[in-house]
């Protein structure tokens, strides 16, 4: 497989479509189809997790309600499969924490016409200064 041209559309759309599901606690369930059942990868603020039914779990776990998020950079790169590597630079606040600075990575593998998460990292740009 070739690299993909439209490498920086489809990372646009796909964060587009990722958030507004994640950022509705209806509509967060359904990200779980984002991915598949044994080759998905998620760490989640450092907790490791393998397969879609697993990182289902995890999402529905997540108990904030309200999502407000200022995405300050996407920056998206082909990969030699076909795929797509995004990064997302952004600031979220859920419910009433105070707001916060993260990063999100998402590898997308192809698949047939469409694309599965094969990896999501996700991590609050929180550091320790003790």
């Amino acid at each position: 497989m070739a690299l993909n041209p439209q490498y920086e559309d489809i990372g646009k759309g796909f964060v587009q479509q990722y958030y507004a599901l994640f950022d509705d606690p209806n509509q967060r369930p359904n990200l779980v189809h984002l991915f598949n059942a044994e080759q998905s990868f998620m760490t989640f603020e450092g907790a490791q997790l393998q397969g879609s039914a697993k990182i289902g779990e995890k999402l529905s776990s997540l108990a904030f309600q309200k999502i407000s998020r200022a995405i300050t950079a996407i920056d998206s790169q082909p990969t030699f499969d076909g795929g797509v590597l995004i990064n997302v630079l952004g600031r979220l606040q859920c419910d009433d924490d105070p707001p916060h600075a993260y990063t999100q990575t998402f590898l997308l593998k192809p698949l047939g016409a469409s694309f599965f998460v094969q990896h999501d990292i996700f991590r609050l740009a929180i550091h320790d200064s003790a």
